[in-house]
């Protein structure tokens, strides 16, 4: 989208039928008119939230990479005012110095297990074969 235009939410309101469908999600303001058929979830979810910001139930579903790949299509603006939390609290540590660094570790076994591989092969073995003998023994007594 090259130049965003700029829409206040009252102006996004007005757009809440199925001929004419707009919401905001994360400050875009976005037509899905012609999304409303292809949603995975239906065109219901998307029309309980045409003409408002839908940010909180597109979050709280949990949608995809590729699901944002696909707002970026439907994007006809931004919303006036609009400041991203996450853009500004980054924004912010990094001003002020703050790295993160993600570190991770490996979980090791501890040495004895490598030995019980053959008390987990052994006991459930056993088992079986006792309870199978028991239920042939069973039925050749009554014959």
């Amino acid at each position: 989208m090259g130049a965003s235009r700029v829409f206040q939410l009252s102006q996004v309101a007005p757009h809440n039928t199925e001929r004419d469908a707009w919401l905001v999600i994360n400050g875009r303001v976005l037509d899905v008119t012609r999304f409303l058929e292809d949603h995975p979830g239906g065109s219901e979810v998307l029309m309980e939230s045409v003409g408002k910001d839908a940010t909180a139930g597109f979050d709280a579903v949990g949608h995809s990479k590729a699901a944002a790949e696909i707002m970026a299509k439907y994007q006809v603006g931004v919303l006036q005012g609009f400041e991203d939390k996450y853009s500004a609290l980054d924004a912010k540590e990094k001003s002020e110095g703050k790295v993160y660094e993600m570190t991770g570790r490996v979980i090791k076994e501890a040495p004895g297990r490598k030995r019980l591989w053959l008390i987990d092969l052994f006991v459930p073995s056993a088992v079986a074969v006792l309870a199978f003998w028991y239920r042939c023994s069973g039925s050749l007594a009554e014959v």
